[in-house]
């Protein structure tokens, strides 16, 4: 079995030869919608307005750790951001939307609107870096060892 190394800093554009028009404005929503919700989600962090605050109690966590959260989720989408480093960004942004899981779980909140609200946004983060990167759609959609 031959494999064919892709270079490290391979992203392929709206160029790309045997990409169609919706594959890439597919990848662009999917990229967009995720980005901004985390951007503004973790910018209120920052900020703590006083419905930041108030969810940061009913979840159980001390409102001052809210600019912890923030600074964490920014820097996580900051390396999500940057194609070279989109990889670990996915990975670090799965692993904080996991804990957001786990939060919503723990205090009980409806399943499709809570609970499995960061899953949807990890796919559309997943599934936009698989449209836009090419070592990631041959790592996710390469055929299972025999």
């Amino acid at each position: 079995m031959t494999t064919q190394a892709i270079p490290h800093d391979t992203v392929l554009s709206s160029s790309a030869a045997g990409r169609s028009r919706g594959a890439l404005w597919a990848g662009r929503v999917l990229f967009i919608i995720p980005v901004l919700f985390l951007l503004m989600d973790g910018t209120m962090k920052l900020f703590q307005p006083a419905p930041v605050v108030e969810a940061m109690e009913q979840l159980g966590f001390a409102a001052g750790l809210a600019p912890v959260l923030g600074v964490i989720l920014l820097a996580c989408l900051a390396l999500y951001l940057v194609p070279r480093t989109a990889v670990l960004g996915a990975v670090l942004l799965t692993a904080y939307l996991g804990g957001a899981i786990a939060t919503h779980v723990r205090v009980g909140n409806p399943l499709f609107s809570h609970v499995l609200f960061p899953v949807y946004l990890a796919v559309m983060i997943w599934g936009a870096l698989c449209l836009r990167d090419a070592r990631v759609r041959a790592l996710l959609l390469a055929e299972p060892a025999r």
